[in-house]
Formats: structure tokens, sequence, C-alpha cells
């Protein structure tokens, strides 16, 4: 609400004449008035400048699940059958600290068992998936808002001066952290050791809508890295590794 007085013009002369004389004393802040009234640090004078986001822009998760996968040349005709069993992939202590690994496991079992291998029996497998899990805060929770903010703005003109007063409140509460998880798949021929298949899957999600719950993401994570199981980047056979 703005409360008006009239005044004479000679009082708006004066009223006038300082505030120039206090531009011209403090060029900066001349300068800092990107126009009469308005400071340009404002948010409300920047809403419609595209170079400043708004304060109130909440990032979100990608929805994307982003996979690399790679075979060996000579794999093709090996994956997808036969008897494979899953174990934890070797340096992947993170899944294992927490407990999410078994949760991982029993989704890629699902995928695996939908794209032609034995997973009923882990006696005398053929083939071994090594699986490793990962967490990282991609988007950090957002800080408490102020519940009640305010703006004052006072006008100077010919027919008078005015002084108005604004509130907003907000009782919105902050963004949870988003939650970046990655899935790594490596399928070995049990008695050589050779890689024949690898691959990685990573997603988003918000801390309380699966970012941290197992198999939320698990599920997400093992149908998109094996949807096109066994295609992938075909690579030169890797060195055989005697396990």
């Amino acid at each position: 609400m703005t409360i008006a007085s009239e005044s004479s013009p000679m009082k708006f002369a004066a009223a006038l004449f300082a505030a120039l004389m206090i531009c011209a004393a403090n060029p900066a802040l001349g300068q800092g008035m990107g126009r009469w009234g308005a400071d340009p640090l404002d948010s409300g004078s920047l809403a419609s400048d595209p170079r400043y986001p708004s304060a109130r822009q909440t990032a979100q998760p990608s929805k994307k699940i982003e996979v690399s996968a790679w075979r060996t040349a000579d794999a093709q005709t090996l994956l997808g059958k036969g008897r494979i069993v899953v174990s934890r992939m070797e340096g992947d202590t993170e899944g294992v600290a927490d407990g999410k690994l078994p949760v991982y496991e029993a989704a890629v079992i699902d995928e695996l068992a939908q794209r032609g291998y034995d997973t009923a029996t882990a006696l005398d497998p053929g083939q071994i998936a090594e699986i490793g899990v990962s967490h990282r805060v991609a988007v950090p929770e957002e800080a408490p808002r102020k519940k009640v903010s305010g703006a004052m703005s006072t006008t100077v003109s010919n027919r008078g001066s005015g002084f108005g007063l604004a509130l907003a409140v907000d009782l919105t509460k902050p963004a949870r952290a988003i939650v970046a998880t990655r899935l790594d798949l490596r399928i070995r021929d049990k008695a050589t050791g050779r890689v024949l298949w690898e691959g990685r899957a990573d997603g988003e999600a918000r801390e309380e809508e699966g970012g941290i719950d197992n198999s939320a993401m698990a599920a997400r994570l093992a149908a998109a890295l094996l949807k096109r199981f066994p295609d992938g980047e075909v690579v030169q056979p890797l060195a055989a590794v005697i396990r």
C-alpha cells in the first residue's frame, strides 16, 4: 500500500536536487541504479533478464539413465547363455559397507535371467558377473529459506512523495539433495578370467524419491544397463586374468 502526501513544487525541487547531489558525490551509487528507483541487484528488477536465473528456480534430477557398454570382438556367441553367478567387483567397498550390494545383485540377476542366462544354479558357472555400486551428491540440499521477506520503496514526483512496503511469506521446505548413483557390471569367462562384456549406468534422483532408496534405483539402473545386452561398443579382447 502506498501512502502519498501532497507537497509544494518547491519541496519537490529541493528533494530532486538533493538526490542528484548524492549521485554526483558517489559515482558508484549513480552507476549502480540501473533505472530510477530500481536496484539492479534486486531480484525483482532482474526477473525478466535471462542472464540472472530466479533464486526460486530449483535444480531437478535428470530423468535419463546414462549407459555405456563394451563387448569384446569374439564374445558375441558366448554371452546370454549358460550358468552365471553374481559377485561383488574387486575394490567395491562402498557397496558392501552399507549393505546396498545384495539389492543390486538381485536386480542384475533378474535382468540376466531375462536375457538367457541360467541364474537359478550357482554350481559350476561358466561366467561371473561382477558388480559395483557408488553414490555421490550431485546437487546439495537447499539452504533454509527465509519464511518472511520484504521490500521497501520510496517515490518522488511532481505530485508529491510516497512510501511502499511489501511482504512475502514462503512456507515451502528446502529441496532435498540430488543423489547420483552408478552401477558397474563386468562379465568374465570363469575359466580364463577374460572380460567378455562391461558396462555402467548412471542415474539421478532426489534423496527422498529414490536417491538412496536402493530397491528403486537398483531396478532402474539394472534395466537400463542390460536393455540392449549383449550389444556394446566392440573392442579387442582383453588379456585374461586368472582368478
